[in-house]
């Protein structure tokens, strides 16, 4: 198995960095700081970050082809326009009991915005998955889930990877492209005890990279569940990663220092700071919505 270390790319210092998106029109990371309500726009070149208020906890943010976002908040979709900073709400959903929020999102093959929502209390069983749709109709894809996390989809679009983070395992759904509906789901990778699987993004070879919250490192697993690299990190609380750079070439990784308190603060410095590594491997563009 292959072995590395990541390498500090931005001392960010979110309380929960997630959602990266890279940006190549722009040259830019995409990232959301989630708990904190903020969009966030890093170019590695320069070494700059630029941060967007969104006055409402943001889950998951995707490119539009217009140019502008589209960012999945706590009881809403909204459009960002970051030359402007303008928001604008394109659907409003109803209240929920529990109270719920989004928590990861990416738009599939056709340019659908797929999207986890969970209760604000990390309740069992509460959590779902849903799909907007171009002309903004919402479908409900899952239920039953908790923590709704890593969404990836197979080049051809046939086969859909997500993470239910409790479950502590990758699963693998059968995905019609031309519905965007679900079919029967595997198991891909179970981890046991050793650490809770959270974002992940997919590579030209169709090889998953997992982020470990609490793990330490990012893992590279391929599509027959076999662990062919990990990336190590210096902090705990790894949330997310995605390809960037101009040759997709460099994965960026997330992190948090949600919960560690001071003492954790203090053993982790970068704790919720951005990383980046060049593992050998090469990423796939992402999706803009086609709404």
């Amino acid at each position: 198995m292959i072995e590395m270390d990541a390498e500090l790319a931005f001392e960010a210092h979110a309380t929960l960095a997630e959602g990266p998106v890279w940006d190549g029109r722009r040259g830019i990371l995409w990232w959301v700081d989630l708990l904190a309500g903020r969009v966030h726009a890093f170019d590695p070149l320069a070494g700059g970050d630029t941060a967007f208020e969104v006055g409402s906890m943001v889950g998951a943010v995707a490119l539009r082809r217009d140019g502008t976002l589209i960012l999945a908040v706590t009881d809403a979709f909204v459009t960002l326009d970051p030359e402007t900073g303008r928001l604008d709400t394109i659907l409003q959903l109803p209240a929920e009991s529990p109270s719920r929020r989004a928590n990861d999102g990416k738009c599939d093959p056709r340019g659908r915005f797929v999207v986890g929502r969970m209760s604000l209390e990390e309740t069992e069983g509460a959590g779902e998955l849903y799909r907007l749709d171009p002309d903004l109709s919402l479908t409900r894809l899952l239920d039953g889930l908790t923590i709704p996390n890593g969404l990836a989809w197979r080049a051809d679009g046939r086969e859909l990877y997500h993470i239910d983070s409790p479950r502590r395992e990758v699963d693998a759904y059968a995905y019609d492209l031309a519905t965007g509906t679900l079919g029967p789901r595997r198991r891909l990778i179970g981890l046991g005890d050793e650490a809770v699987p959270d974002g992940m993004t997919i590579d030209t070879e169709g090889c998953l990279w997992v982020a470990l919250w609490g793990g330490w490192r990012v893992l590279r697993v391929s599509p027959g569940g076999d662990v062919l690299a990990t990336v190590h990190l210096p902090v705990s609380q790894v949330s997310s990663c995605t390809f960037g750079g101009r040759a997709l070439d460099e994965l960026f990784i997330t992190t948090a220092r949600k919960g560690l308190g001071r003492d954790g603060d203090a053993r982790e410095p970068l704790a919720g700071c951005l990383f980046r590594v060049r593992p050998g491997a090469r990423g796939l563009p992402p999706i803009p919505f086609a709404g």
